[in-house]
């Protein structure tokens, strides 16, 4: 178990460089199968998420392995259609791999994957777009048995804009000969990254970012060196964090563009927010203002990703905020730790009112899923005294060493470890 150990009180000063995202960077590594030539990720950020799926491309049979800030990638040496049980499960996008195995091998088997406890997150969406291109579904004792023998392009449609069954059913259809069409498609820019990936590797892929996107089969695709688009949580979350902290930070290569709805928030607080190409700047005031309502919805509404970070920084504003959790159901498990931290948060169902106070004190608390272990860090770097942070490593699914990032801001930030292990080494 590893935790962060934050004294609060420091004001965050200064600039810091948006590594890539995680959510854009775990489909692209699923894409690379699609073809038998290498892939080169440049700004590939050693995330435990990323190791994850690079293992299980490795039990595949690619040959997966670092090259400094770069991950390579060549699928040559692939040869299984089933994925591994147990690193299916360590990692939620492992699904992604369904689609893109289908297209290769005309079958699949995998397992129910697994990731941070969130809520439900049902794959029957996925499931359903692919039993729409022709493939025959079985989920038989924890398995899920995919024969696309009879795969075939045609229209799709999903009855909620999912994320990862839009990204699935793309990849799964890049080499289907034909048209197909996915409606009520989801719109995060990460799709849109995907599409982008996907088009440099030959394919005819259009509309991401739109409920509609055109999927043009091709025969074959080839490899691409690319960079993904930066995170916009991590952005977002370090916004938060200055915030927090009474601060002044300046973010390089930030999505600002994909950013509207966190900035939004950040301004009814009472922060100065400056955008420019790739770049923004936060001024936080001295005392936050509670925001009226915060609902989160699907791109481009507020992303459930920043909604507890954004809850972490209501804790101390002046006022009362209303947090609406639309999307996961199980999104406010940290709003305990943050009582006991002296926070005043009331959850009924899916609603949290948040009184601020004016003060938050330093606890052990324990991070329960990768956001909600960020929020809690959040919520030390304004708490009087020290505030640790238990199961760090789970913020480490989806920040390159978020104590690195604060401390190189000015927060004071030391993590421990029972077991030192580096995100890196001969591993993804």
């Amino acid at each position: 178990m590893d935790t962060l150990r934050i004294r609060g009180g420091r004001r965050l000063d200064g600039e810091w460089t948006v590594h890539s995202a995680k959510n854009a960077l775990l489909p692209i590594m699923a894409a690379s199968i699609l073809t038998d030539d290498p892939t080169l990720l440049e700004d590939c950020p050693r995330l435990s998420d990323i190791r994850h799926m690079g293992d299980i491309l490795q039990t595949l049979g690619c040959d997966v392995r670092r090259e400094e800030r770069a991950l390579r990638i060549d699928p040559q040496g692939l040869c299984r259609h089933d994925m591994p049980d147990a690193l299916a499960k360590k990692i939620r996008s492992s699904i992604f791999l369904l689609g893109p195995i289908l297209a290769r091998f005309g079958k699949a088997t995998a397992t129910f994957p697994g990731g941070c406890e969130i809520g439900l997150r049902p794959i029957d969406l996925h499931l359903s777009g692919l039993r729409q291109l022709g493939v025959i579904v079985r989920e038989e004792g924890g398995e899920i048995r995919c024969d696309g023998a009879a795969m075939r392009a045609g229209p799709v449609h999903f009855d909620y804009p999912s994320v990862g069954a839009t990204e699935n059913v793309m990849m799964a259809a890049v080499l289907l000969p034909g048209v197909t069409t996915l409606h009520n498609a989801a719109r995060e820019p990460e799709i849109a990254d995907l599409q982008r990936a996907l088009r440099f590797m030959g394919a005819q892929v259009s509309g991401a970012g739109t409920h509609i996107i055109r999927v043009q089969g091709v025969r074959r695709l080839r490899g691409i060196v690319y960079r993904a688009m930066p995170d916009r949580i991590v952005a977002g979350t370090l916004l938060a964090a200055a915030a927090a902290s009474g601060g002044r930070i300046c973010l390089r290569n930030a999505p600002v563009e994909d950013m509207c709805a966190i900035f939004s928030k950040l301004r009814e607080m009472g922060c100065t927010v400056r955008e420019a190409a790739g770049e923004v700047d936060l001024a936080a005031p001295e005392r936050l203002t509670a925001f009226q309502q915060l609902q989160t919805q699907p791109h481009p509404g507020f992303p459930t990703d920043m909604q507890v970070q954004m809850l972490a920084l209501a804790a101390r504003a002046q006022g009362t905020s209303v947090v609406v959790e639309n999307v996961f159901e199980n999104r406010f498990t940290h709003a305990g730790d943050l009582n006991r931290m002296g926070a005043n948060v009331m959850v009924n169902g899916r609603t949290a009112i948040v009184k601020g106070v004016g003060t938050l004190y330093g606890a052990r608390v324990t991070a329960r899923d990768l956001r909600g272990g960020a929020a809690l860090a959040i919520a030390g770097l304004s708490a009087q005294g020290e505030t640790v942070v238990e199961h760090a490593e789970l913020i480490d699914r989806g920040y390159e060493r978020l104590e690195t990032m604060l401390s190189a801001l000015g927060a004071d930030v030391i993590r421990h470890s029972e077991q030192t292990q580096e995100l890196g080494g001969k591993q993804p």
